[in-house]
């Protein structure tokens, strides 16, 4: 926990005057400041309750996943609004993980003014001063993603003009992920153009969650802390107590092995199976062959995102042919295009779970559907960042 530490201040230094024509300056003081160093003694890797959701969907409780800490981190830490130079601003993209965050800070967001303009324009103001403070703005890309991506902007914009001293850009859902290559001629990588945009508009740096691919970290000329939503799934599959002998972890792709081979070491090191597929064009996939054994077990399908769920869903049609006994879909970004819910809801999956990075509407909850929440996880991030220690101690 973050302690504070006072050092005495030191005596009075006397020096002679260098310059003789002065003679009632011969000597000048200087007496040294007392300061405050802030010090971080955090050496233990984490686990993360789950956060609060919507009534109409189902949750785990706190006995479920013991907390790091008994409390919130502002109020172990002394943080306090205060005396502290943490920031917080919402975006209006997804203002419920926003407040789970600062409460997890012990901290209240910032007020800060967004509204549109009659033509659509987005307006941005700072309500109160940010001058020298360490300033996180907390807005997904999510759809809409060009209105949440510009009023993101605006935001680093209108901090920066503030004379905020860093910015961080907190992007739980990274949009335009998946344009990070060129795959035809004369496409565009969408993923490198929407980090200049981000760069170019001020922030310092930026805190992602579960990037669709790594090498996007590399389109950013600015530090990238990415983080990942895997400690949440993973605790909680384990309070299932589903025995280690019946698991095996699924990746839906050929792309996403890596991803389900980490995810499969860490949950009782679980064989792989992998799905074939060709794509025959943008959000259509055609299942082709399984490789790897299924039969009689509990398949758990990993992913990054869910959008229309057509790669999810012919990949759990194919476990049930080759003999799975469930199936679990996991993912971290739940962006559910139509028709994602009528395949979820559809009887495939056992469960289907998922985090909050982004908000997901009351309307397109179902009986399958668990949310876990990543806010203590980006919480935990947000205050290793801004007391400079390490991020990836988390994950260890």
């Amino acid at each position: 926990m973050a302690s504070l530490v006072s050092s005495p201040a030191s005596p009075s230094i006397s020096f002679p005057s260098t310059n003789p024509s002065s003679d009632r300056h011969h000597h000048r003081f200087l007496q040294t400041s007392r300061r405050h160093v802030v010090r971080c003694g955090i050496h233990d890797s984490l686990r993360f309750d789950n956060g609060s959701v919507p009534p109409s969907m189902p949750v785990i409780n706190d006995s479920m996943l013991p907390g790091l800490y008994p409390g919130v981190r502002g109020l172990q830490g002394g943080i306090g609004r205060q005396n502290s130079r943490l920031r917080i601003f919402s975006g209006t993209a997804n203002p419920a993980l926003s407040q789970e965050i600062a409460n997890y800070l012990g901290l209240e967001l910032g007020k800060i003014k967004i509204k549109r303009f009659a033509d659509g324009e987005i307006y941005v103001q700072l309500q109160e001063s940010v001058r020298g403070c360490d300033v996180f703005l907390v807005q997904p890309t999510c759809p809409p993603a060009n209105e949440n991506l510009m009023e993101l902007l605006i935001m680093i914009d209108a901090c920066r003009r503030a004379s905020a001293k860093n910015i961080t850009a907190v992007i739980p859902y990274f949009g335009y992920a998946r344009a990070d290559r060129k795959t035809q001629g004369r496409e565009s990588i969408a993923a490198k153009l929407v980090a200049n945009l981000i760069t170019e508009a001020g922030a310092h740096r930026v805190l992602a969650c579960d990037l669709h691919s790594g090498q996007s970290m590399g389109y950013f000329d600015i530090p990238v802390d990415h983080v990942y939503g895997q400690p949440v799934i993973l605790d909680y599959l384990a309070s299932k107590m589903i025995c280690s002998d019946e698991l095996v972890v699924v990746s839906p792709d050929v792309g996403g092995v890596a991803r389900a081979r980490a995810f499969a070491k860490k949950l009782s090191d679980a064989p792989l199976a992998i799905v074939d597929k060709r794509r025959q064009g943008h959000n259509l996939t055609e299942v082709m062959n399984l490789i790897g054994d299924v039969k009689g077990k509990v398949a758990v399908m990993v992913d990054d995102m869910i959008d229309t769920a057509g790669t999810i869903a012919k990949g759990a049609a194919l476990l049930h042919q080759e003999g799975a006994r469930e199936v679990y879909a996991c993912s971290t970004h739940a962006v559910f295009s139509p028709p994602a819910i009528e395949r979820l809801s559809s009887g495939l999956f056992q469960e289907v779970i998922i985090t909050n990075t982004i908000p997901l509407h009351e309307q397109k909850s179902f009986p399958q559907l668990t949310v876990l929440s990543v806010a203590n996880l980006l919480g935990e991030t947000i205050w290793r960042v801004h007391d400079d220690c390490s991020v990836s101690s988390i994950f260890q």
